[in-house]
Parts: C-alpha cells; sequence; structure tokens
C-alpha cells in the first residue's frame, strides 16, 4: 500500500477536496449532515473555514488552523466520519471497507495541497467557488446555493457577476491541475 504523507506546515491554509465512495452524487442532497459535521468538529478542534463549495459528489474547502497547529487530518476524518454516521451509505460496501468496519460515504483519502503564499490561496479561493460552473451544475457562480460565493459578495470580496463569461485566466492553472 502507498504510503501517504502529508505536510505538517503551520500557519499555512489548505485546500482539500473530499469526494463521495464511487462519486455518488450525494453530498448536495444531504448538506445540512455536512453542515452539521463541520460544526460539530469545529468545536472541538477549531479551524477556521475560509472557503467551502458543496458539489453533488465532492466538496472543496479552504481551511486555516489556529496558529502554530498542523494536525488537519484528524480534523477531516472527524468531519467524513460524523457526516458518514449522520447519512445512509451511499454506495455498495467493498468486502474490504465491511472488514475495517467502514462505511460507503467517502473515499478513503483526501486530497490537501497547502497554499504558501497569497498568490496560491487567492487562485484557490476562486477555483474553489468557480467549480459549479466548471462542473456545468450553473452558468454562473451566484446561481449555485451550496458555495460561500455569497457571503464574499456580501463582504464585497466578488461582484455578483463574477466568473460570468468563462473562467478567469489566473485559475485556469489550477483547474489544469486538479
Amino acid at each position: 500500500m502507498p504510503d501517504y504523507r502529508r505536510y505538517r506546515i503551520a500557519n499555512h491554509p489548505r485546500f482539500i477536496t473530499l469526494v463521495t465512495a464511487n462519486r455518488v452524487a450525494a453530498l448536495v442532497e444531504h448538506w445540512p449532515a455536512l453542515r452539521s459535521a463541520f460544526r460539530m468538529v469545529q468545536a472541538n478542534q477549531p479551524f477556521q473555514l475560509d472557503a467551502m463549495v458543496i458539489l453533488p459528489d465532492h466538496c472543496h474547502l479552504i481551511l486555516t488552523l489556529p496558529s502554530g497547529e498542523v494536525d488537519c487530518a484528524t480534523r477531516i476524518n472527524q468531519i467524513k466520519g460524523a457526516f458518514s454516521r449522520g447519512v445512509p451509505d451511499l454506495a455498495p460496501i467493498s468486502q474490504s471497507r465491511q472488514r475495517r468496519g467502514e462505511r460507503g460515504v467517502w473515499q478513503r483519502r483526501y486530497w490537501e495541497r497547502i497554499l504558501m503564499d497569497e498568490d496560491d490561496y487567492r487562485r484557490h479561493f476562486d477555483y474553489l467557488h468557480y467549480n459549479p460552473v466548471k462542473h456545468g451544475h450553473v452558468a454562473a457562480c451566484r446561481d449555485w446555493p451550496y458555495s460561500t460565493f455569497h457571503r464574499c459578495v456580501e463582504r464585497g470580496i466578488y461582484g455578483r457577476d463574477w466568473g460570468i463569461g468563462g473562467m478567469p485566466a489566473e485559475i485556469a492553472e489550477v483547474a489544469a491541475g486538479e
């Protein structure tokens, strides 16, 4: 089995992608349970949720840990576990998963990237919010309700029409790499 290593670098936000088992399109349907899982874990293992988008079969988020902390994996595993306990199995459970007591909700692994500077942060922040358009769910970011895009518009980070007319060039390289 591969030896997955996570970088343990403090004081940098992380771009995280969580994907459902077999890419079953069920996250939007169960978004209240996902929101509840985030809140429950955040109350016990603090982190700042900078941005998030929930798509049918995956979600992207940017989170920042408290100063000096590096343990993102425990938080993500707790979120995945809390959500899994709150919904029915989404995919058939393989014998391997059954032996390990796993549910058919999430892929075992998740994708994590440490955002090293403001430019990297901004590109991933924009990519995250543009993702529903990229995947063809809506024609404009403002039309996707399961996103922090609306909070960003209220705060003046984006204009209401941001992203209309195509993928912003500065995030095309993020889209190509993921």
